[in-house]
């Protein structure tokens, strides 16, 4: 024989059938059925010499099929249109969690922000006959590019602007703020300043509203906000305007509530560029705890995560409950913030 033979092609072996199962525990169709799922009267050790020969055989059984009869094909449909994933990441983690674990699996679908692309992927899901959507984006206050409110299956929105009447999940950014400012209170600092994004952003109000009560609450002077936007570069510029006015110490701000850990990034390197030691002279706190850029910042930052993990995961059960019938109340639900403490902000007097 020629060692120059060409091998052999290879091609897939057809599945394993139900009725071979049967044949090889020796037993009917129906009963291998019946212990495959579950379901029927029969003795625990031919139940599990079944399970043990499909097993063996490398048996599947066929969902398709198993889902027309149950009237569910237990997949959840993700729609997102945060393509670089910041937000989306941490809460589709979430969500595959909670339906991981109910044996449901996800399609997800980017839908950027096109309405046509939305469409096409909608479609899709509908045509796999998913249970239900998911929707989520990359800021709380703006719909997706789709309608989803006319869709005869339950939608529960995360992290983007749900329609009237619908489930709907955000993070408490205002809980999140007082988080952050309550946190420098503690710490024994007065002047807090807040250097934060572009009007334009609802997120913005409302921990800038937060932070202006807690420090009104306490009788503390409140500055006005600076906006501008979500980046290093403008918390570097944000500086020259907070201690570049020729007060000197005693009027310098000796704290800064950022909102973001992008722009608090950029407060600390022009601060150290001042001579201004962080947190020696001056606290800094941002928020998203985005870890790549808060555990790399010199020093390691103080941030308020916004919980995006446990967001997705109570979406996901809100979807299944809904799925499964059982009613929930229309509206936005807030879910808590939490503030992880690095080492930006110091230690409270005496400690």
């Amino acid at each position: 024989m020629s060692s120059d033979a060409e091998p052999a092609p290879v091609s897939a072996k057809p599945p394993v059938t139900l009725r071979e199962v049967a044949a090889a525990a020796g037993v009917s169709v129906a009963t291998a059925s019946k212990a495959l799922n579950g379901q029927g009267r029969m003795t625990a050790e031919t139940r599990e010499r079944i399970r043990e020969v499909a097993q063996r055989l490398g048996f599947r059984p066929n969902h398709l099929a198993q889902s027309l009869l149950r009237k569910r094909s237990f997949t959840v449909g993700l729609l997102t249109n945060d393509t670089y994933g910041r937000f989306s990441l941490p809460l589709m983690a979430g969500v595959s969690d909670a339906l991981v674990d109910n044996g449901v699996s996800v399609f997800l679908c980017n839908v950027e922000d096109d309405t046509r692309l939305g469409q096409l992927h909608v479609e899709a899901m509908l045509d796999k006959r998913v249970d239900g959507i998911i929707a989520t984006g990359k800021r709380i206050d703006r719909h997706l590019p789709i309608d989803l409110s006319n869709l005869r299956i339950p939608v529960v929105y995360a992290f983007t602007q749900p329609y009237a009447g619908a489930v709907g999940l955000v993070s408490d950014d205002a809980g999140g703020a007082r988080l952050a400012v309550e946190h420098f209170l503690r710490l024994g600092r007065r002047r807090i300043a807040h250097v934060t994004g572009p009007a334009g952003f609802a997120v913005v109000h409302a921990r800038a509203e937060a932070y202006r009560e807690v420090l009104e609450a306490h009788g503390l002077p409140v500055g006005e906000p600076l906006l501008g936007a979500w980046s290093e570069a403008w918390g570097h510029d944000a500086v020259a305007k907070l201690f570049g006015n020729g007060r000197g110490r005693k009027g310098w701000p000796d704290a800064v509530f950022c909102g973001n850990d992008q722009i608090a990034r950029g407060v600390i390197d022009a601060l150290r560029e001042r001579g201004i030691r962080v947190p020696d002279d001056v606290g800094v706190i941002g928020f998203d705890n985005w870890e790549i850029v808060a555990e790399a910042t010199r020093p390691p930052l103080t941030s308020v995560d916004m919980n995006l993990s446990a967001l997705g995961r109570e979406a996901g059960l809100a979807l299944l409950s809904l799925v499964g019938g059982q009613p929930a109340a229309p509206g936005i639900r807030k879910l808590p913030c939490r503030l992880v403490v690095r080492q930006s902000c110091g230690r409270p007097p005496g400690g």
